[in-house]
């Protein structure tokens, strides 16, 4: 007697399993075997340089949101992952808190500031709102150079002279190079799950609709309103958590790294990566990371990326509108096919 219970919720137990699905279970097993090779193989120059692409992948997945799901152009990605940066490291050094209590509230924060960031987004499409967004981009440029991140200091913006500087303490789970790097992919891959959901879930059907047309939209029953700024909330918390996480891996920000330019280039990397799949935003960040990084292990001038990218987008928007990821899926696709028709024979 005591079998068939425990035989119906093992059912139902695989049953549930097999409902959930298999784009969400491919996001924690990609990241765990990335994980798992980079921490064995990578030395700590190559670590530093992971653990950083790792943690923009999620702002990455952010503008996938808005350019995949909606096609609205956002150029203010990287003003957001600044933004919770200096969240991160403000309430960090001022309250010392638990990393993650840190964390959460530059996401929190950069998701406010997202959502006001997207009001343009309400009334403009296209050029006009690319424009407005890279001139917000612009002038958050102009705050962080004039205040800087915060480093120890008293007062509003928290910064030290000289000797009073500190570095913002890591996750006691993670404080070396290799359990950092792993704390960040973990975080990633809930972030990307998050994100990939909300894809397969109830709001990207709603974004599908919004970008066939807001007439269609309405006539469905989608709130155009609430779904748009759904997505700009949701875009700013990803791109706030990449910038905690920026944040932990080095200790400190720097303000002239947060450029309008930055923006710019990671929309671009964003396209080449793929946006419409989950693994194009980690393509992504490897890309903005991990190719400067090489480059300049070769002991060639870092900006020799732009060219290379500049090229690559070109090539994305004329061959490869999918990205890179795209095409994987695409290469997938017909080898599975081929697989199939083997087996068929």
């Amino acid at each position: 007697m005591s079998v068939q219970p425990q035989t119906i919720a093992s059912n139902a137990e695989g049953l549930s399993m097999m409902r959930l699905p298999k784009q969400l279970l491919h996001v924690p097993v990609t990241m765990a075997i990335f994980a798992a090779a980079v921490a064995f193989l990578a030395n700590s120059f190559w670590l530093s340089a992971a653990t950083s692409a790792v943690a923009l992948s999620l702002s990455v997945a952010g503008l996938a949101i808005l350019y995949g799901q909606l096609g609205l152009v956002s150029l203010c990605q990287f003003a957001l992952v600044g933004v919770g940066g200096w969240v991160t490291l403000r309430v960090g050094h001022a309250f010392r808190p638990p990393f993650e209590v840190s964390l959460l509230a530059g996401g929190i924060v950069a998701s406010a500031v997202g959502l006001a960031f997207g009001v343009p987004a309400l009334r403009l499409r296209g050029l006009y709102l690319a424009l407005v967004t890279l001139m917000l981009a612009g002038a958050f440029q102009i705050v962080i150079s004039a205040w800087g991140f915060p480093d120890g200091g008293p007062g509003f913006l928290g910064r030290a002279d000289g000797s009073g500087r500190e570095m913002l303490a890591r996750p006691v789970v993670a404080d070396g190079e290799v359990a950092y790097f792993l704390y960040v992919c973990v975080a990633a891959a809930i972030g990307l799950l998050i994100a990939q959901w909300h894809k397969l879930a109830r709001p990207g059907r709603a974004w599908a609709l919004i970008r066939k047309g807001e007439t269609v939209a309405v006539a469905s029953g989608v709130n155009v309103l609430v779904y748009k700024a759904w997505a700009f909330a949701l875009s700013g918390l990803l791109a706030g958590l990449a910038g905690g996480l920026l944040a932990g891996n080095v200790g400190q920000l720097d303000g002239r790294a947060f450029g309008a330019f930055e923006s710019l280039n990671l929309f671009a990397l964003a396209i080449v990566g793929g946006v419409f799949n989950w693994y194009g935003a980690l393509i992504a960040g490897l890309l903005l990371r991990a190719v400067p990084a090489l480059l300049t292990d070769l002991g060639i001038d870092g900006y020799v990326t732009i060219g290379i990218f500049g090229i690559a987008l070109f090539h994305a928007l004329a061959t490869a509108p999918a990205g890179i990821a795209g095409q994987i899926a695409a290469l997938i696709a017909r080898l599975n096919g081929g697989l199939s028709r083997g087996r068929g024979r």
